[in-house]
């Protein structure tokens, strides 16, 4: 089989002829898996996903939008010596994160101290009033934590960006590893790779964590889901299976008194934490859009008495913002006192007058990105846009500053991939996540999303991207 080379960036299992030592256990198994063979078990991966339903949905689009994810079969590899400082660094991420979230709904001390502008965080549309001067159980506001890594070469990682409201694709993470595992056996034998089946236990350990106070039993975790038209649905019901606990939409609880209950059959159950997987401005019709049918009404006054908890917090949406992206090296020497690990992209913020002008005279350079924007949508890749691409872009951010950030194209490392002439480099990222509640604690491994199209940058499966297994060796 050919092997297709890129000489712009960092080729995770190597170039010029050598292996390096954490991809030396693939390099036989690619090379002497024969073309028909492999076809044979790529078909295997895609009708497994479909058997078992994992499939995504895009909206506005027409047709049947329900679709497969891409899946790769060539995983990509750690070292547990990588491992040991991605997983520190994610870690002090995630505690900062949660120190500016329970700061700024209470006295505000980074701000006073002038660290971060006040507009940035009163101003900004996921900042929730209705739980100023509330303080959740354990202080956590945000209880999974999807953190975006890129890298760059062999020792250097970057933060492309922090999800602290309800990050999604962990179920992929999960049946990548049950997938690979049924279909190549032999390699789980022949080398040594962490488990992360015990996310499912982890996350419902963290969940219970955090119960209430007035919580007096075992707590009763539900996952609260908008529905089967949502996207990560099938994500709902698969962490719901995994954990032993009930999914449940909005019409299926209701309010008492002090408490949430959920019907059943043998009547009403008290529920002590929601995992919730629905936006802010749909959890409670009678605290945020009145037109919600989705939510449960007078679910944010019992969150506030104390009587429930919801994961992750209302409100948690403005640690992630693009804009506050910028100011979390700055929490986590104000918080913690301590130099970020981990490092975030180099970052201009057009509200800036300075980075503006910068942004405008360099678009063709650059990623320029909404700050409320996700999935790959409402951003420009200077270097693979046109000139009207771009002028359109220059229009938009002229007529709202404030509205974007702009960063570096990065060189983001290439990992081996399938494609017909053999394997070729495609770019990917990183998402694990982060659980915090008694303690904060992740699964040694993550989701893995590479970009298919050869030269893109952009991961998102909205826009076309792929995903992967993650391995990371053990010791």
């Amino acid at each position: 089989m050919n092997r297709q080379k890129s000489s712009f960036y960092f080729d995770e299992m190597g170039g010029g002829g050598t292996i390096r030592p954490p991809y030396s256990g693939l390099d036989s198994w690619h090379r002497d898996m024969p073309v028909d063979i492999r076809n044979f078990k790529q078909h295997e991966a895609e009708a497994l996903f479909r058997r078992i339903g994992i499939t995504f949905a895009v909206y506005g689009e027409g047709g049947d939008p329900e679709r497969l994810i891409p899946f790769d079969m060539f995983p990509r590899v750690f070292t547990a010596g990588e491992w040991r400082k991605l997983e520190r660094g994610i870690k002090q991420r995630a505690s900062a994160l949660n120190a500016f979230l329970a700061d700024v709904y209470d006295r505000g001390e980074i701000i006073r101290a002038g660290r971060i502008p006040a507009d940035l965080v009163y101003r900004n549309e996921a900042f929730e009033p209705a739980v100023l001067g509330f303080r959740p159980p354990r202080g956590v506001f945000s209880h999974i934590v999807g953190i975006d890594l890129v890298r760059t070469g062999p020792d250097q990682f970057y933060v492309l960006e922090d999800n602290c409201r309800t990050p999604s694709g962990v179920s992929y993470m999960l049946e990548n590893r049950e997938i690979m595992m049924r279909m190549f056996p032999e390699l789980f034998l022949q080398n040594r790779i962490a488990p992360v089946d015990g996310y499912s236990s982890l996350l419902k350990k963290t969940l219970a964590s955090v119960a209430p106070r007035k919580c007096e039993t075992d707590p009763r975790v539900v996952i609260l889901t908008p529905g089967h038209f949502n996207s990560a649905y099938y994500e709902h019901t698969f962490l719901a299976d995994m954990m032993g606990v009930e999914l449940v939409e909005g019409q299926d609880l209701f309010v008492e008194g002090d408490f949430v209950y959920m019907k059943t059959t043998e009547g009403p159950k008290k529920v002590d934490v929601i995992y919730r997987r629905l936006d802010d401005a749909f959890i409670d019709p009678l605290c945020f859009r009145p037109d919600s049918m989705l939510g449960v009404p007078g679910l944010m006054s019992v969150y506030r008495s104390g009587g429930v908890s919801i994961c992750s917090a209302p409100g948690a949406g403005v640690a992630d913002d693009k804009a506050i992206y910028v100011y979390v090296p700055e929490m986590i020497r104000f918080y913690l006192g301590e130099e970020p690990i981990l490092e975030n992209v180099p970052t201009w913020q057009c509200g800036k007058e300075d980075d503006c002008k910068y942004v405008l005279s360099h678009l063709p350079e650059l990623v320029v990105k909404e700050v409320h924007g996700s999935g790959g949508y409402g951003m420009l890749v200077g270097p693979k846009a046109d000139a009207s691409q771009i002028e359109a872009f220059r229009a938009k951010i002229e007529e709202n500053p404030s509205n974007y950030i702009a960063q570096p194209t990065l060189a983001l490392s290439t990992c081996p991939t399938f494609v017909e002439e053999g394997i070729a480099p495609r770019h990917v990222d990183l998402r694990p996540y982060c659980l915090v509640g008694e303690k904060i604690e992740l699964v040694p491994g993550g989701l893995t999303r590479v970009a298919l199209t050869e030269g893109s940058l952009v991961v998102n499966s909205s826009q076309g991207g792929g995903v992967k297994d993650t391995w990371v060796l053990a010791e």
